[in-house]
């Protein structure tokens, strides 16, 4: 369970956000900025708009200001700036927190009879504007974090019913005295829930072979405006295409996911981890291109640009590849010496003495990072990602074309250069998922506007060279432009009446996938 207390306007727990004195001195290496850090508002001094709405008293609905405000946006750097100057005139008319099936289910039917909408929460930690409602009518953010229970265990076949509000952190703790694991390990693990992992079709920790929530899903239960969705339990079938397949990454704009049956695994008994830097990106790319075609399936295979090396504390500056095995039936130290061979032939160097140190420095910072982030838009910076994914043909010049035209991008918005780092996050036999990061000053006031240039930008290029708007954070509202001109077109009608006929009041969250944004 989380002890500590969330933050209502940035990442994670309040415990663990920087202080003053360390936002200052991230600050101070990029010049422009401002001396000390804009103060976090207080929720009781926050102006929130009055409640168009007046909730039964038989639902589990509340309208507590700091509820509301801790609803009212995603985990974005754009919604921690507008968070951060206490913009929360889309604040939420009220906030429900549902504790069974039948709740949603009765909170769906009061929706569609009094015109409001409802926007599944998750754990809030999306990052594209999937939380967040833009329109004009009354709404109500659904916090499923009630339904958090592992229903029914089956051992034989591997597999667990669990609710779709459970965190995972509570998933996992449920699962540990069967000797299970859901091994899905997002970055916003703690803060995130299984429904949100299935409704933005989730990429987890591990780099190959199963890296979305997809391949563990057995089947479904989903509460729409017409009724309840459920699958049968297979493990395969070829019977027309899959009911689960409409739900996946539907971002609750289709039905409320509130049970699946998830495919789980042993806890694993072995693991080993290695680094390896290389001369230049080419060869570090060839490297995990032979690895991704190998048939190793590593369980991390991270490769880091220089600049997200140097960034992280990996390396001084050298392209470095971050592996790591495991196993719960045998030993890895044999499939590791094939992985760091193969890194060997493309030209890499295995890092010498403690096999993974480096390893384990990036896995810190990775943790870390969104809390950087946060104290990073306290001083005005702009610190903020975007990722897609791309065939092994066309990696290196979408690498190297987006750095420099995103870079183009930042310098013409800020008026000065700034950082676009990348990771390869997860890799494929046919191709890789590039992660940027980019870093520049901002200026008080116009953080969000020049982010949204930057965005405009990076959207446009990865468009141009056909490389997908998202491989693992989802539409939402903010990555749509990209995501309609991706769609084909009869897929695009062939959604629309899906959603016309699932939501025909339309109630769940409107302006994502489809429809007015």
């Amino acid at each position: 369970m989380i002890a500590a207390e969330r933050s209502w306007w940035g990442w994670g727990t309040t415990d663990r956000a920087l202080p003053d004195d360390e936002c200052a001195a991230l600050a101070a290496m990029i010049p422009g900025l401002p001396d000390r850090p804009r103060p976090v508002p207080r929720v009781a001094d926050l102006e929130l708009p009055a409640p168009r709405v007046g909730p039964p008293s038989t639902l589990p609905l509340t309208t507590d200001p700091a509820d509301r405000a801790a609803h009212t946006y995603g985990k974005a750097y754009r919604d921690v700036v507008r968070a951060l100057s206490g913009d929360l005139r889309g604040a939420p008319d009220a906030v429900a927190h549902p504790a069974t099936e039948d709740d949603v289910v009765r909170l769906l039917d009061w929706a569609a009879s009094a015109g409001t909408v409802v926007v599944p929460f998750g754990g809030g930690s999306s990052v594209v504007g999937g939380v967040e409602y833009r329109g004009d009518r009354p709404w109500v953010s659904m916090d499923l974090t009630g339904l958090d229970r592992v229903l029914e265990i089956d051992p034989v076949s591997r597999a667990a019913r669990i609710q779709g509000g459970a965190l995972g952190p509570v998933l996992e703790a449920q699962l540990r005295p069967h000797g299970l694991t859901l091994r899905h390990f997002p970055q916003s693990f703690e803060f995130s829930t299984l429904g949100g992992w299935l409704a933005t079709r989730a990429g987890g920790h591990y780099a190959t072979l199963h890296t979305h929530i997809d391949d563990l899903v057995e089947s479904m239960r989903v509460v729409t405006p017409i009724g309840v969705s459920e699958s049968w339990r297979l493990p395969g079938s070829g019977a027309g295409p899959s009911p689960d397949r409409l739900f996946l990454g539907s971002e609750g704009t289709l039905g409320v996911i509130t049970e699946a049956w998830m495919r789980l695994q042993d806890r694993p008994r072995s693991k080993a981890s290695a680094s390896v830097t290389f001369a230049d990106m080419t060869a570090a790319t060839a490297a995990v291109r032979a690895i991704a075609q190998s048939g190793l399936h590593p369980a991390n295979c991270r490769l880091l640009d220089p600049g997200e090396a140097a960034m992280s504390g990996a390396s001084a500056g050298s392209p470095v590849l971050v592996l790591g095995v495991e196993s719960a039936v045998h030993p890895v130290e044999s499939r590791l010496a094939e992985l760091t061979a193969l890194a060997q032939d493309a030209g890499g160097t295995v890092e010498e003495g403690s096999r993974g140190s480096a390893a384990d420095t990036w896995r810190s910072a990775f943790l870390r990072m969104p809390y950087v982030r946060d104290g990073m838009a306290r001083m005005s910076a702009v610190v903020e990602t975007f990722e897609t994914a791309c065939t092994w043909d066309r990696a290196e010049e979408l690498y190297a074309t987006v750095r420099a035209e995103v870079g183009a991008a930042v310098r013409e918005v800020t008026g000065a250069d700034g950082l676009v780092n990348c990771r390869f996050t997860h890799v494929y036999p046919d191709g890789p998922a590039p992660y940027f990061t980019v870093i520049a000053a901002g200026r008080p006031g116009s953080e969000v506007a020049m982010w949204d240039e930057v965005k405009t930008a990076s959207t446009e290029v990865l468009g141009r060279l056909r490389a997908t708007i998202t491989h693992h954070h989802a539409v939402g509202r903010d990555h749509r432009p990209g995501y309609d001109r991706q769609r084909p077109e009869p897929f695009a009608v062939a959604l629309r009446a899906a959603k016309a006929a699932l939501d025909p009041a339309e109630v769940l969250n409107p302006g994502v996938l489809v429809g007015p944004v």
